[in-house]
């Protein structure tokens, strides 16, 4: 009599650790007071940027997949580096992308930012709609077809109504992957109503337990989210300085089901 095969067990997930963190491009923000009382640093180069930079570099080594705002694409306040590339460099990530979305006459400028130990099959750069234009979301896709892990990085922006339009746009887009991340500086709560329109077109799913992550140095306000579809697991979601940023960055560790990296 033939021995009937035993079933294959499934294979497991792949964990992926995942950052996003608003660098603020390297200042250093440590009260309210320093808005004003160091405003001049927001707008020069100085070493203290690139020390900070260096911390944010060993930070992020330690996750595969990070997302950044607040990135200087290379004007004059971070010394014309591009720093997105500086943290690709020094945080031994050989993939990354980044998108440009605002320049205050070459002096200050930022970008959407994405540092990857894993090879992206697809970047692309989308603009967001807004009052002011200068918002953007960068799309990267991991694996081959629609169930191919998607990571979404977007810095929303203050105004409620123009961050409808934005979420109502990123909405739309993501609502065909069946397997996304979106990541980034919200800049409002997860559960304000311009927020409805993501959970109601996408996949995507409030978090669990918010974390505070501003203001940096006594954070009241969960403002910076990695938002994670149903069908993919995640855990130890926590809150980490991220050098001297007005933001604390948002890390976590996401179970990735295999079809998703192939």
């Amino acid at each position: 009599m033939d021995a009937t095969p035993a079933p294959r067990e499934a294979p497991p997930a792949r964990t992926l650790k995942l950052l996003s963190a608003n660098i603020q491009a390297g200042s250093v923000t440590r009260r309210y007071s320093d808005y004003v009382t160091r405003s001049w640093s927001y707008a020069l180069p100085s070493e203290v940027k690139r020390r900070s930079l260096d911390v944010i570099a060993r930070l992020a080594s330690r996750h595969d997949i990070v997302g950044l705002q607040e990135s200087d694409p290379g004007s004059l306040r971070s010394g014309f580096t591009n720093q997105t590339h500086y943290l690709a460099e020094h945080g031994g990530f050989d993939y990354w992308s980044h998108q440009p979305n605002r320049n205050v006459g070459g002096v200050a400028s930022s970008a959407n930012g994405l540092l990857s130990k894993l090879e992206p099959t697809e970047v692309l750069d989308h603009p967001l709609p807004g009052r002011i234009k200068g918002r953007g979301v960068l799309l990267a896709r991991f694996g081959g077809g629609d169930d191919g892990l998607t990571v979404a990085i977007a810095h929303l922006s203050l105004g409620a109504n123009s961050r409808k339009a934005q979420l109502a746009y990123i909405a739309e887009l993501l609502s065909q992957y069946p397997h996304a991340v979106l990541m980034g500086d919200f800049n409002c709560p997860w559960d304000v109503p311009e927020m409805d329109v993501l959970f109601r077109h996408t996949r995507l799913r409030p978090p669990v337990r918010p974390v505070l992550t501003f203001p940096s140095w006594g954070p009241e306000r969960a403002i910076d989210h990695i938002l994670v579809s149903e069908g993919m697991d995640y855990r130890n979601v926590h809150a980490v300085r991220a050098a001297r940023s007005d933001h604390l960055a948002l890390a976590l560790e996401l179970q990735v089901p295999p079809r998703a990296l192939r």
